[in-house]
């Protein structure tokens, strides 16, 4: 096998050419979970040659958020990523693990994860909702979708279920303040619990500003 580095540079080379004009999933998205992830993985101890292919191919086919086969996007990926693999020679017997750690990165997909890897993709793709990158990430997309910003009535839904397809600011309640509780290694568990606390922070200035 050519070094892990060698590598890289092809599967960056692959993803610049793949990546559309989503602002939330582009190069800056891709390249930060493949941080996220390398520092996960030796903090875990995962195997760095199914990680690292897995972080920087997982978006390698993108739908919109509003896209009827969202939930299939993650599997898209993984087929995708696996063609890809198999055109510049990666070691045949890493690619069963990459392609599930592609699949079950997905929130929407709901796949169990199976192997380290593939919990440590995960928790990489779902560290990038938390924090001042995922507030920053969630309004880029609600401004996409021409979503707005909050409903006048109960921007913070008190006394209503939360509707991330109708308001931006409920996409919160719907899934980012869950994803501490997501979170399957240790390492990112203790990551998502600071972000999470900056996400809750700013909820509480945004109330002192709207009351």
């Amino acid at each position: 096998m050519k070094s892990l580095d060698i590598y890289e540079k092809m599967f960056l080379e692959f993803i610049q050419g793949e990546m559309d004009q989503d602002l939330a999933h582009d190069m800056h998205h891709v390249l930060r979970v493949v941080k996220n992830a390398r520092k996960l993985c030796q903090e875990e101890k995962g195997k760095a040659e199914i990680v690292i292919p897995a972080a920087y191919l997982h978006d390698c086919f993108s739908l919109s958020k509003d896209d009827p086969q969202r939930k299939k996007g993650s599997q898209f990926s993984a087929d995708k990523a696996i063609v890809f693999l198999k055109s510049i020679d990666y070691p045949a017997l890493y690619h069963d693990e990459i392609h599930h750690a592609i699949l079950a990165h997905s929130f929407s997909a709901n796949i169990d994860t199976c192997t380290l890897e593939a919990e440590i993709v995960q928790d990489a793709d779902r560290l990038e909702a938390l924090g001042a990158i995922g507030i920053a990430r969630c309004f880029l997309t609600g401004a996409k979708l021409g979503r707005p910003l909050y409903s006048d009535i109960d921007p913070f839904c008190v006394s209503r279920a939360p509707d991330d397809f109708a308001y931006t600011l409920d996409h919160f309640y719907a899934k980012l303040l869950k994803l501490k509780n997501t979170m399957k290694t240790e390492s990112a568990r203790i990551e998502a619990g600071k972000r999470s606390v900056f996400l809750q922070e700013y909820l509480n200035q945004l109330e002192s500003e709207l009351s």
